[in-house]
């Protein structure tokens, strides 16, 4: 049993964490999907921590690395847990998938996609929780297929081949095809909440959108509740009520990239304060998260685009 540690020994703990929290937020984010999940995964490692025998810990990131990267397979399987899984899914313990002999293709060792992130996102829900993890360990942390192997618990050739069929869906997907339809939703949304186009933006909008908000996002907003626009909330469901939220506002959103995937961003002097991650399906609107604490944006590589609006 660990002894319980000092209250000077939790805080020097706690700034060893946030040290490598970027890290677990991005590798939590690209196998979830959802900013919100990917912090519950690395709130969960926190967690764990504290409750570890720190002082066995040799090497604190491969050790936070390997505990996100599990949990992030816990709740994806938890989602999955009535849907069909793919063999190579089976929980964690039981039969291992069948290591593949023979050589192996050196163009399939990397992903040779220009938007790995926005590709992902499209066929996400076809991929087994293994398949995500070994492709963003490998080609998005760079991580040695030696080192993913006890992550997933597998042998380092099944990881290869885990990375290799996801890679083979993610290179199914017209990346360009993808980003012009949503930077076309993307601008074509800002253009009717700035020009107040009201029926504009209800056809833009699922009817059953969903607006999640964080708080330093609803926070930020209160300065456009003190002139007159509707109060911004942790969720907001339905396309009027999403319409109304942006109906004649959004002067100061900009189209950006978000880890190289369209996205909005409200920008002052130059700096992205808030996010906006968006969700398309068939040219219309689904999602949209809010993101303005600091420490989440900190996490994004965000590119301000140009905006000839």
């Amino acid at each position: 049993m660990p002894q319980k540690m000092t209250a000077e020994q939790l805080d020097d703990l706690a700034t060893r964490f946030d040290g490598h929290r970027p890290k677990l937020q991005a590798i939590a984010r690209r196998t979830l999907g959802s900013p919100w999940s990917a912090d519950d995964a690395v709130q969960e490692a926190w967690v764990r921590l504290q409750r570890a025998d720190v002082a066995r810990i040799e090497n604190l990131e491969a050790w936070l690395t390997t505990v996100v990267s599990r949990i992030c397979i816990d709740l994806i399987r938890q989602r999955e847990s009535r849907r069909e899984v793919l063999a190579d899914s089976d929980p964690i313990g039981g039969e291992p998938a069948a290591a593949v002999t023979g050589p192996v293709d050196p163009a399939e060792q990397t992903l040779a996609l220009a938007d790995p992130t926005l590709a992902m996102q499209v066929v996400l829900d076809t991929l087994g929780p293994l398949e995500r993890l070994a492709l963003v360990l490998h080609d998005v942390f760079a991580l040695p297929y030696d080192e993913i192997a006890p992550i997933v618990e597998r042998t380092p050739a099944t990881a290869r081949q885990l990375a290799s069929r996801a890679r083979a869906r993610l290179r199914s997907v017209d990346v360009a095809a993808v980003r012009d339809r949503r930077s076309s939703a993307i601008g074509a949304f800002l253009a009717a909440a700035r020009q107040g186009d009201f029926g504009g933006l209800l056809l833009l909008l699922d009817p059953d959108i969903r607006l999640r908000s964080d708080d330093a996002a609803v926070a930020l907003s209160r300065g456009a509740v003190a002139a007159g626009a509707p109060p911004l909330a942790t969720e907001v469901r339905g396309g009027d009520a999403v319409a109304r939220l942006f109906d004649g506002r959004a002067q100061r959103t900009r189209p950006v990239l978000v880890d190289g995937v369209p996205a909005a961003a409200y920008v002052s002097e130059g700096v992205a304060h808030a996010v906006y991650l968006v969700s398309v399906v068939d040219d219309r609107i689904v999602g949209l998260d809010v993101i303005a604490d600091p420490g989440r944006l900190a996490t994004l590589d965000i590119v301000i685009a140009l905006d000839p609006s």
